[in-house]
């Protein structure tokens, strides 16, 4: 009903979230932080109510998980099947750390290997970042289900302060989080 059941970009946009704080952050270096517009869900088509909400909600960083994999797969098949593949994906994942300047290898598989890197990052911190316990990111509907109804009440009440609570210490809870993910993904990517 809300049109946003698509893949156009264009609809999820939410004027504050994904315009204004972006620029924000931009301009004056603060901490990057957005969102797009919501996209409901009708829990009333749920035949088991609990476990329908968890896998809808893991549903999203599930997906992330998944361009991650199939952008170590495609790092393999580089790594496998071209002369010099490893040694042109290790640079690229140096140059996304400023460890070495990428661009100096004239290769055209260089590019797509930065590119691979990109997806592979961005997709990796968007699904560690969804999946912290705090609302209202997915993490928090799956944790709301195991809580008491006392706990219930204040625990949706975090979801008001979220966002301030996010800019303060969410970049240190997402880094704590997502370096032992990006080591688990950088060690596998060193045995190809």
């Amino acid at each position: 009903m809300m049109g946003r059941v698509t893949l156009n970009p264009i609809k999820h946009i939410d004027p504050i979230g994904t315009i204004l704080l972006p620029i924000i952050a931009a301009l004056t270096n603060f901490p990057l932080i957005g969102w797009a517009k919501p996209t409901p869900v009708n829990t009333r088509n749920f035949k088991k109510l609990v476990l329908d909400d968890i896998l809808t909600t893991v549903a999203g960083p599930a997906s992330n998980f998944l361009v991650a994999l199939a952008s170590m797969f495609c790092f393999f098949l580089i790594a496998r099947l071209v002369p010099g593949g490893r040694d042109i994906i290790q640079l690229a994942v140096s140059a996304h750390f400023g460890q070495a300047n990428a661009f100096a290898v004239s290769s055209i598989l260089m590019p797509i290997c930065i590119f691979l890197y990109w997806t592979l990052f961005l997709n990796l911190l968007l699904a560690v970042f969804n999946l912290i316990p705090i609302p209202p990111l997915d993490g928090s509907h799956v944790i709301r289900h195991f809580l008491p109804a006392s706990l219930l009440r204040a625990y949706d009440m975090i979801g008001m302060f979220s966002i301030l609570i996010l800019m303060v210490v969410g970049g240190r809870i997402l880094q704590f989080l997502l370096i032992p993910v990006l080591d688990v993904f950088h060690s596998i990517l060193s045995t190809f």
